[in-house]
């Protein structure tokens, strides 16, 4: 089990565009997370960097702890380039994990508490996890158990660690070990890989994402400059610091440009009332669902949150009426659209001053150069749909799999995003359709192959086809057609079925609809595009 191999993606090496793009003209900011933390640290020790419900974490506090965790894991064997993974909520002690990673040189996978066996089985033997960091229990499931599940089959899983559990390997345990050691910091390259952070893919295998130390607080920092963030306010993370967006904003934003992070173990609309009052804090950047809630909560409770002056919204389709009609019911906020991916964080910004722009567009580009090209990659004129490529200097290093990056980055640098848009002449950028196979339910990625593998799987499915259609909360849903073989299972049965794969209950269709054939090509291929206007008609006259 403690035998050492080479992590997947050691054939990667920093292109040379890069170096000369992004390193000798200054771009990169070549500090590693852990060195701006520490500066920052000496600055204002006091400056409480993370709010977690009634507990506070100065900027001392969460270095100290992050340095006596880093010593434990090096007590266990964790050496540079190792990977940890982190499968926990939206409370302090990832903070403490994510920068005692930093410090220490080791990879963090973080891994949405969504996922259970089999796709955190996945995501660990990809990525050749070392350690696990996973909640004792949350929202009444057992991680601990889970991991207990998993871990014989996972030969490079040699610890697994509990947060908020008992025992010599629980992270308080950790923690207090650590501190009767002095902790030695270790040379960390910032252009190395710092993060793998798992996508769900259109073939349903997951794919890793890689990012450094520099990539990710590039964004942050040209992000926050945009929306004129201030070095010591304070903003709201009700989003899984486990996904890119929660990950960034909530737990690297502090550490890079000095703001304090209120973090929202789960989405409660008063709740997130009560928090941007008392803490005066400033935006967020969450999922379309939770703008539209929170502007209902402050119209009932007869608060305009003054404080409150930003939203950043995506992961979901946004309607054009819905940014104006939620402004108004802030007394200076600004909701507004923004696109990106695992892979390229923040493609565009929004338009926090242009309320018009804001409500109808999905943000200005600014940091990328993109290109909207045809299915022959030949760019195509403003105004005119394509698939949108994007490159710049936030951008993935690859993904773990070498073949998976050659077949996503184009020859000169281009990451193909599989979403369909057009570019106005004034840099706004509009999503208009998806060419990737992949649902997104609120803000997650959904492979409708993964849920199609599994339904095939069952004696009663001839053949499965799984596309997305419109969830009125969540943007989209799953919607499954199935050919019976014989007589048609029942959807109870079905969905039963996927739920005891191990799938994530997420992914779970919440229409199945039975059918003699589905609508094919002259070659044979499912129409999925007829499927997902029929998924359409039936979801609008069903209340899902």
């Amino acid at each position: 089990m403690n035998d050492r191999r080479d992590p997947p993606w050691s054939w990667l090496r920093i292109p040379a565009s890069h170096q000369h793009a992004f390193v000798n003209s200054g771009v990169w900011d070549e500090r590693t997370i852990a060195d701006q933390a520490i500066e920052l640290t000496y600055a204002d020790p006091g400056f409480v960097a993370v709010v977690d419900g009634d507990v506070t974490m100065t900027r001392e506090q969460l270095l100290a702890d992050a340095e006596a965790l880093s010593v434990a894991l090096c007590a266990r064997g964790l050496r540079p380039g190792d990977v940890i993974a982190f499968q926990v909520p939206n409370w302090r002690e990832a903070a403490v994990i994510n920068l005692a990673a930093a410090l220490s040189g080791l990879v963090v996978n973080p891994i949405v508490p969504i996922y259970r066996d089999h796709e955190v089985s996945l995501m660990l033997a990809d990525c050749r996890a070392r350690a696990l960091f996973v909640a004792a229990s949350f929202r009444n499931y057992d991680f601990a158990a889970m991991a207990g599940r998993i871990r014989p089959a996972l030969p490079d899983l040699a610890h697994v660690f509990t947060v908020r559990g008992q025992g010599d390997d629980d992270y308080a345990a950790l923690v207090a070990e650590g501190r009767r050691v002095a902790f030695t910091r270790p040379r960390v390259d910032p252009l190395g890989v710092k993060m793998v952070l798992y996508t769900s893919g259109t073939t349903g295998r997951p794919k890793g994402v890689l990012h450094s130390h520099v990539t990710l607080q590039h964004i942050l920092r040209r992000s926050a400059e945009f929306w004129g963030i201030g070095h010591a306010e304070a903003t709201l993370m009700p989003s899984p610091v486990t996904h890119v967006s929660g990950y960034a904003n909530g737990l690297e934003m502090p550490l890079v440009w000095g703001t304090r992070t209120v973090l929202m173990e789960s989405w409660d609309a008063n709740t997130a009332l009560t928090l941007i009052d008392r803490h005066q804090l400033i935006g967020t950047v969450a999922a379309t669902p939770f703008l539209v809630e929170l502007a209902d909560a402050a119209r009932a409770a007869g608060t305009r949150l003054p404080s409150f002056r930003f939203f950043a919204c995506g992961g979901a389709a946004v309607p054009a009426d819905l940014i104006p009609a939620a402004s108004a019911a802030f007394a200076r906020c600004q909701p507004f659209r923004v696109f990106g991916a695992s892979e390229v964080p923040l493609v565009s910004f929004g338009w926090p001053h242009d309320p018009a722009l804001a409500a109808t567009t999905d943000g200005k580009v600014v940091d990328y150069d993109v290109r909207i090209v045809d299915a022959e990659d030949r760019d195509l004129p403003a105004g005119q749909e394509g698939e949108i490529l994007a490159r710049g200097p936030a951008m993935l290093l690859g993904y773990a799999d070498e073949a998976q990056t050659r077949e996503a980055i184009t020859p000169d640098g281009y990451f193909r995003t599989g979403d369909l848009g057009v570019v106005s002449p004034d840099g706004a950028i509009t999503i208009t359709g998806r060419k990737k196979d992949l649902i997104i339910r609120g803000g997650e990625n959904i492979s409708a192959k993964e849920i199609e593998d599994v339904l095939h799987a069952h004696d009663a499915v001839r053949e499965a086809s799984v596309v997305a259609m419109p969830h009125e909360r969540l943007g989209e849903g799953v919607c499954a057609f199935i050919i019976a073989n014989g007589l048609p299972p029942t959807a109870e049965a079905l969905a039963a079925h996927v739920a005891a794969s191990g799938l994530a209950r997420q992914k779970i269709p919440e229409l199945f609809l039975f059918v003699d054939d589905f609508p094919r090509t002259a070659s044979g291929k499912v129409r999925k595009d007829q499927l997902r206007e029929e998924a359409k008609q039936r979801a609008d006259a069903t209340v899902i």
